[in-house]
């Protein structure tokens, strides 16, 4: 057998390194286990969104009661972009975009003269901003196909290892939220299935979300584009080609839902109206059902935004909430800190 490596070996390797593994999986020191014991959410200030998380997950795992809910049965599904993570001043996906732009920039000089390559070279984010969804996507095909699974997934660890948010000089993949962190191991402590539900490139999830949040690749569901099984160098491969394949955004959640999970969750949590019609799919059925929104009002520690906002806009959702009686968390309040760096 050869000493080199295969790409994948090589991501599954480099991943082990991520920063945020510790934490990430809810690995407590000694002397932080018994303050988690006595407070299952210890980033969260005492508030109504607090209690009723709280409250929720012991009506479901009390035995003999009224509101019991079987292990099996016990699914909770998270947007990532503006739920477990930050999204601003672009969804980080882009960042990792336009970084491949410019690494492929000198095997394509006719991009100097072509938008929207043109702006994410030169940093144009203006222009980048009003090139909307289709220049996203031109972007997209043109940077994240025409390789193997193995080779994407190598990019996207590189990346992740060493790429800096611009306002914070941190890792993206420090920019997690630790009181979502909390909330999901207090989900899997109380035996739930958590999986994620994005928008973002189900491959460009899937080779940090175990490190980062303790959720494997296999329950990570997202948009995608097409791939081809082939033979390359006399090895099996599957080949990224420049092509939509599923949107999982919008209405496309549900849909994702069903067919990637194959049981309708009990537990949503989301943050902009791309996640509205999921967070009505799982509270719409029968039994004990639980709707989070997490509304972005601290602009100091993050940022404050919602209808307005061209990246994570929350409207339509944020009124259907009230009806709906979905929990709509205040960051400003409800959150004693955002970052597992502190802060």
């Amino acid at each position: 057998m050869s000493d080199k490596q295969s790409p994948s070996e090589l991501s599954r390797r480099q991943a082990l390194t991520l920063p945020l593994a510790a934490a990430a999986v809810g690995l407590l020191a000694p002397s932080l286990a018994k303050a988690a014991a006595d407070d299952p959410l210890p980033s969260w200030n005492d508030s109504r969104s607090k209690t009723a998380i709280l409250d929720f997950v012991g009506r479901v795992t009390k035995e003999g009661g009224s509101d019991f809910v079987p292990v099996e049965d016990r699914i909770a599904v998270f947007d990532n972009d503006g739920t477990l993570w930050s999204e601003q001043p672009a969804y980080f996906q882009f960042f990792f975009a336009l970084a491949r732009v410019k690494q492929l920039y000198p095997e394509h000089p006719e991009w100097e003269n072509q938008q929207p390559f043109a702006a994410a070279i030169s940093g144009d984010m203006k222009t980048l901003a009003e090139s909307g969804e289709k220049g996203m996507a031109t972007i997209v095909m043109a940077t994240h196909a025409g390789m193997t699974t193995a080779e994407f997934a190598q990019l996207v660890v590189d990346w992740a290892t060493t790429a800096k948010h611009p306002r914070f000089n941190r890792l993206f993949i420090d920019l997690v939220y630790q009181p979502m962190l909390d909330t999901l191991a207090l989900l899997r402590q109380n035996g739930f299935k958590t999986y994620i539900v994005s928008g973002g490139g189900i491959e460009f999830m899937r080779p940090w979300t175990e490190k980062v949040y303790g959720i494997p690749p296999e329950q990570v569901v997202g948009s995608s584009i097409v791939t081809k099984f082939e033979m390359k160098d006399g090895k099996p491969v599957l080949m990224r080609l420049p092509k939509i394949d599923f949107i999982d955004d919008g209405p496309g959640k549900p849909v994702g839902i069903n067919q990637f999970i194959g049981r309708r969750p009990i537990f949503a949590a989301g943050n902009s109206d791309g996640d509205l019609e999921m967070l009505q799919w799982v509270t719409g059925g029968q039994g004990p059902r639980f709707g989070m929104l997490v509304h972005h009002t601290d602009e100091k520690r993050e940022w404050a935004y919602d209808r307005q906002s061209k990246v994570g806009r929350l409207d339509k959702a944020l009124d259907a909430a009230v009806a709906a009686k979905w929990t709509v968390v205040d960051m400003k309040w409800d959150w004693a800190k955002i970052y597992p760096f502190g802060g």
